[in-house]
This record gives structure tokens, sequence and C-alpha cells, in this order.
């Protein structure tokens, strides 16, 4: 099932992770316009703050107008997703122009959430919880 990409030309690729969500990540030169899966970006993410935390990484090297973004993002919820198109972006920037590496290093875009969500243990209900006690 793939995706229709919407921009022409050359691109730079990256793909970004978080928990269980993938992003494939291509930034073409453009005037700012985001496709997620086939849609508009403010079709997919209905909530503003999840909006402004896409361009997060192009605001903080000045590039927010300068690129097309395309995204296709499978896999988690709607926070795992945001948190990869964010990686991908960040890794696609590396890409275009490695000087930004520094600069995106410290921010912590470049670095892949390793946090994932714990594995079920049996004789429990949960990760962690357990099956109340009782004395007698």
């Amino acid at each position: 099932m793939e995706k229709e990409i919407q921009f022409k030309g050359k691109y730079n690729a990256a793909v970004g992770r978080r928990k269980e969500a993938v992003a494939r990540v291509r930034l073409y030169s453009g005037a700012g316009n985001v496709i997620v899966n086939g849609k508009s970006y403010k079709d997919y993410f209905t909530n503003p703050i999840d909006r402004e935390k896409i361009f997060s990484p192009l605001e903080l090297l000045g590039l927010s107008k300068k690129f097309d973004i395309s995204v296709v993002v499978a896999g988690g919820g709607k926070s795992g997703q945001l948190d990869a198109i964010t990686h991908g972006i960040s890794r696609a920037l590396v890409d275009y122009n490695e000087a930004n590496k520094t600069t995106l290093r410290k921010s912590g875009f470049l670095t892949r959430d390793p946090r994932a969500k714990e594995r079920k243990k049996y004789g429990l209900k949960r990760a962690r919880k357990a099956p109340q006690f009782s004395k007698r």
C-alpha cells in the first residue's frame, strides 16, 4: 500500500522511528508544504501543538519555509508517529547538510528515543501489575 508522492525533483530522504512507528521522510526544496500519508499535515494532526512539533527541527536551523516535506508513516499511535516524523526530518536535514548535525544533536533531535512498551510477564495482569494479594 504505497502512498503517492506529491512533490517532484531531487530530495533528501531519511527514516525516523519511535515506539512502533516508522516514518519515511523526503525533503524537497519548496515553500514549506507538508504531506503526511497523502493528506495535509493539518488534516492528519488536529492538535495545534502537534503541528508545531513537526517544524521544530526546521525552526531550530531557520529553514522552516525552505522545504516541502513528504512523509509516509506507519505503525504506532499519533504521538509515536509525530516523534518518528520529527526524528526523520532531523536525519534528512543532516543528509541535506552535514553542518546541521552538531546543532540537531545538541538539541536531542537525532537521538532515537529507546523507550518502548514493556512486555507482559506471566502471573501478572500487565507488565508490572500483580493480582491483589490475599493473606487468607
